[in-house]
């Protein structure tokens, strides 16, 4: 079964897991906000496909890492950006060699009303009191939104309407809500979505969001961590992250 509870190291945990399963079956999984969707797809075909669980936990990115490094027992460790899992075996928390992509994320434009967002003029118009984007401190796809509206000469303009989530999944709360009439969201986080508009901004607009993710040295004995990174690895969980709108590296 799923069970959403509430958990100290972030905002969300997602638990997969069936009735009295043992600990050594289970493996904490740090996931970046984005990928949220995906993960939680991905992790009920893992508990279906064998005799592990994944315990799934979700924030922006660099408070991850910084939960990582304060010594969080996150065991695998999925990034929006191809910095910190790197970064993670070079501090010491990641096993060398286990560092790869398993997406590669792209960014949209959305509102949650229709005809709202048609393209790149929806930025030049501004008819919109606030946008919504990631904090560009701590979230990757934060960073792409900033790049994105100083390559569209925008970003002077709109940076007085701003509202900064603290991760991805909060910047599309924000639009969600009403909070903010459009925002910078991942495409993963709306592929599946029937209504709203959207634009996908053009690739050459921010640098490549290439999502690494790695083994953390607190997994590196759990065969359920060695497990979840395989399954990632797979063409199942293939299937699962293409469908949210990312591209496979392989």
């Amino acid at each position: 079964m799923l069970r959403i509870l509430a958990g100290p190291l972030s905002a969300v945990v997602l638990v997969c897991a069936t009735p009295d399963v043992a600990r050594s079956d289970t493996t904490n999984v740090a996931v970046a906000a984005n990928f949220t969707d995906a993960a939680s797809e991905i992790a009920a075909a893992f508990a279906n496909a064998g005799d592990h669980e994944a315990v799934l936990s979700f924030g922006a990115t660099g408070q991850l890492y910084a939960q990582i490094a304060q010594g969080a027992p996150f065991e695998v460790f999925l990034a929006a950006d191809d910095e910190r899992p790197t970064r993670a075996v070079e501090e010491g928390y990641g096993v060398p060699g286990s560092v790869f992509t398993y997406a590669i994320g792209r960014l949209v434009l959305y509102s949650g009303e229709a005809g709202v967002v048609t393209g790149p003029e929806t930025l030049e118009a501004g008819t919109f009191d606030r946008i919504a984007i990631a904090n560009p401190d701590t979230a990757p796809y934060g960073v792409a939104a900033v790049e994105t509206m100083r390559a569209l000469d925008v970003y002077d303009a709109l940076k007085s309407r701003i509202v900064q989530g603290q991760n991805i999944g909060q910047a599309y709360q924000f639009v969600e809500t009403g909070n903010a009439e459009v925002g910078f969201v991942a495409l993963g986080q709306v592929s599946q979505a029937e209504t709203g508009s959207r634009w996908i901004v053009p690739r050459d607009l921010y640098a490549p969001i290439r999502q690494d993710a790695v083994l953390l040295k607190t997994g590196e004995a759990n065969p359920a961590a060695a497990a979840f990174v395989a399954f990632l690895k797979g063409d199942e969980a293939a299937a699962i992250i293409e469908k949210y709108g990312y591209a496979i590296d392989r």
